[in-house]
């Protein structure tokens, strides 16, 4: 930067500079802040430097031990994963083995030769024990030592805080000169480190001195492309520091930081700001940041502990009553966390995988798909009237309700939706409901018989397939014989049941006259009974296997009594997503004309989707417009049903290669945005009550949805992942989940007519 461009920052009015700042910051993260629920884990207070402002680090007689046991750590971990943090920060003095004799002897007697080393084995404790992935904050490392900590962090940090060599407030700390502190960063970009730094306002430094430490910050980003996050940090007077006498940071200093930070660093770093240093984090939003930092339910800031965090429902009223959505994150940041080949250590994939949602912001509630914990309540809680929405959420919505269709971009837009954007967006997809199919819930009695497990496909997310020797995971393998499936049929029309549904595994013995000996089989037990059967890789294998083109195939199914297709084996119709979970497995064109094909000799099907495992949304994107291209062709798709993934289970779970499955949010706008998505298309939309359960339905059907789908005698698929809801619903337990909501529960047939 030159001086006059340097001296222009300088002397700008802040109102310019912020409403430049907000642009660059509204292009990069829209109307989203973010913040990090964590614990604040202070490993060791002892310190070799001894910083003017600093009360963090105490002198040895002022502390009971040294450094913190493994076993404190944990507690600490514990209690904040119970709290529902996911990010444990490690802040600690620097090299206080240097400083003091007891911190070397405290670390020598538990065999460690460093307080790093002692940080590595804590930081491995609380990863393995608790699930929460550290941040570390152990200053200016060099570059072995930032490598050692690579393994058992998903991020680190050391604030720069100034480049100015002389500053009154740094004289008797060696670990803060400017060169060793320029090190550090670097040295964390040459190892593909997500890093957080920043800077402190108030030290004794000036304006310029600020625009030379980020553009310092700036040029690492963009050599090394590894700062995720600058922290614009105010300094706060403490009683009994050197610095006590000084004046605090005005407020005008800090607002005018903010601002040039966002004018000077890369846009696609994050930039932050602690709420808890002001009295009104308003005035941070709009100074330019996207982020609020690290908020603790759990423990102090123990850098500044008279000034206590806020609580996260007060942090999201003042956020929403800007126009700004909050969100927890992860303490590495989504553009990092979803390219885990460059920024994470192979040991740190599966922990950082497995605590994020599709967008790799944190999992933001204990629920997962077909677990006990009920979900939270995203319809009707405190939020900001609808009305009050800005950003690209609303702009969608707003094109929506004046006729426009939903394309890619958009589609992907309504999905990022947050706090009482999810809730507009359930509104939009609920009154377009109410108008295509009314206030009618249907269900269908059915029965499901799932006649084989044994398949020959290495699905990597199904738990109830198995190999033809295999005994792992759930059950046996099994192969039903026709008269029990003739058997179950029958059991199934005396039982009231007016559909059964038939799925199974693609035995290695089967060849294409099988699928037709079960329709025979099922005929046997009912001439009436709908017979909905085969999913598009059935389909396909009996076709390949006879010799036979789909459309002969098909056409010699109904035939034999077949009536419409299952969706299933459709998973995410994305092939690079299916080249991950089923690779050997029919491809989104083969899937696309299996249904295509049913539907020109007649037989209509429907469209599911299994999401929640490792794609992001834009892959629910494709899916959806891939469908509606179809469905405008042949109108043959009956309705829509998200099929969230059930993990528990699950080889790729196990293996440490997939998420938890969706979070409840996502679940709900999968439903709310495919109604959205397939207006004047498919107009009914089904929630699985397996995948769900009671409390998740009752939710997505204020979100758009119509259908409670079957009453599944014998479902067996998903209970075999791990799904803990019960295999078989009866009338009366769907007339609880519906009652609530004042909509009359409608038994239909499988096309949606009346028995």
């Amino acid at each position: 930067m030159t001086p006059d461009t340097a001296s222009q920052l300088i002397d700008a009015p802040f109102e310019e500079l912020a409403v430049e700042a907000g642009k660059i910051r509204d292009r990069s993260f829209g109307n989203r802040i973010t913040y990090s629920p964590k614990v604040f884990i202070p490993l060791t207070m002892l310190c070799r430097d001894r910083c003017g402002y600093c009360t963090f680090a105490k002198a040895p007689a002022r502390v009971e031990h040294p450094y913190l046991e493994i076993d404190e750590v944990l507690a600490i971990a514990r209690a904040g994963a119970d709290q529902g943090c996911s990010e444990a920060l490690f802040t600690l003095g620097e090299r206080p083995e240097l400083r003091y004799e007891v911190a070397a002897q405290w670390l020598e007697e538990r065999g460690y030769g460093s307080t790093v080393e002692y940080l590595a084995a804590a930081a491995a404790a609380v990863l393995e024990q608790t699930g929460l992935l550290p941040h570390l904050n152990a200053g200016a490392l060099h570059h072995d030592e930032l490598a050692s900590l690579r393994p058992v962090s998903a991020s680190q940090g050391m604030m720069l805080e100034s480049i100015r060599d002389d500053l009154e407030a740094h004289r008797l700390a060696p670990d803060k000169t400017p060169e060793r502190r320029l090190a550090t960063l670097d040295a964390a970009g040459v190892l593909g480190i997500p890093f957080t730094t920043g800077l402190l306002v108030g030290i004794g430094e000036n304006r310029q001195d600020r625009i030379a430490a980020l553009e310092a910050i700036a040029d690492s980003a963009r050599l090394h492309g590894h700062i995720q996050e600058v922290i614009i940090q105010n300094f706060l007077p403490k009683p009994g520091t050197l610095m006590a006498a000084s004046p605090a940071a005005t407020l005008d200093e800090i607002r005018w930081t903010i601002a040039v930070a966002r004018l000077l660093l890369p846009h696609s770093v994050h930039l932050q700001a602690p709420p808890n240093l002001v009295d009104d984090p308003t005035i941070l939003i709009e100074a330019g940041i996207d982020d609020f930092g690290g908020v603790s339910p759990v423990t102090v800031d123990h850098v500044n502990p008279e000034r206590a965090w806020p609580e996260v429902r007060n942090l999201r009223k003042v956020t929403e009553a800007t126009g700004f959505t909050l969100a927890p994150r992860l303490t590495i940041y989504p553009e990092f966390a979803l390219d885990p080949e460059r920024w994470l250590d192979p040991a740190m994939r599966t922990p950082v995988l497995v605590s994020m949602d599709s967008e790799g912001l944190c999992r933001d509630s204990a629920w997962c798909s077909g677990g006990e914990v009920e979900p939270p309540k995203l319809l009707g809680h405190e939020s900001s009237p609808t009305s009050r929405l800005s950003g690209a959420v609303a702009e969608v919505l707003a094109g929506f309700e004046l006729g426009q269709d939903l394309g890619f971009d958009e589609i992907v837009t309504l999905f990022s939706a947050r706090g009482p954007e999810v809730v507009a967006v359930c509104e939009v997809a609920d009154e377009l409901r109410r108008s295509v199919v009314g206030d009618d819930v249907t269900y269908v009695i059915n029965r499901n018989i799932n006649y084989t497990n044994v398949c020959t496909f290495k699905c990597r997310f199904c738990a109830f397939s198995k190999g033809p020797l295999s005994l792992n995971l759930r059950g046996d393998p099994y192969l039903l014989d026709l008269d029990e499936v003739t058997a179950r049929v029958a059991e199934a029309e005396q039982e009231g049941a007016t559909e059964v549904c038939l799925q199974g595994g693609i035995h290695p013995s089967f060849d294409g006259d099988y699928y037709l000996d079960v329709l025979d089989a099922v005929s046997r037990g009912s001439d009436k009974i709908h017979i909905h059967a085969f999913s598009a890789l059935e389909v396909f294998e009996g076709a390949r296997r006879s010799g036979m083109t789909l459309t002969e195939y098909l056409s010699a199914l109904k035939a034999r009594g077949l009536k419409t297709l299952p969706g299933t084996a459709a998973e995410i119709l994305d092939d690079e997503v299916r080249a991950v979970l089923c690779p050997d497995k029919i491809n989104t064109e083969q899937w696309l004309e299996v249904h295509e094909t049913a539907h020109s000799v007649g037989l209509r099907s429907n469209v599911t989707m299994m999401f929640g495992a490792i794609e992001q949304p834009a892959s629910w994107a494709r899916h959806l417009l891939a469908t509606r291209e179809v469905q405008a062709r042949t109108g043959g798709f009956t309705e829509f049903v998200p099929l969230s993934f059930v993990h528990m289970a699950t080889p790729m779970f196990i293996r440490g290669m997939a998420r938890r499955g969706p979070t409840f949010r996502e679940a709900l706008l999968l439903h709310a945005v495919g109604r959205l998505a397939y207006r004047g298309s498919i107009h009914n939309i089904q929630v699985s009550w397996v995948k769900l359960g009671a409390a998740g339905s009752a939710q997505v059907l204020q979100a758009g949805a119509n259908d409670l789908g079957g009453t599944l005698m014998d479902e067996n698929i998903s209970r075999a992942a791990g799904a803990a809801h019960g295999q078989r619903m009866e009338t009366a337990d769907l007339e609880e989940i519906v009652r609530p909501l004042d909509r009359p529960l409608v038994q239909r047939t499988t096309l949606y007519g009346r028995p």
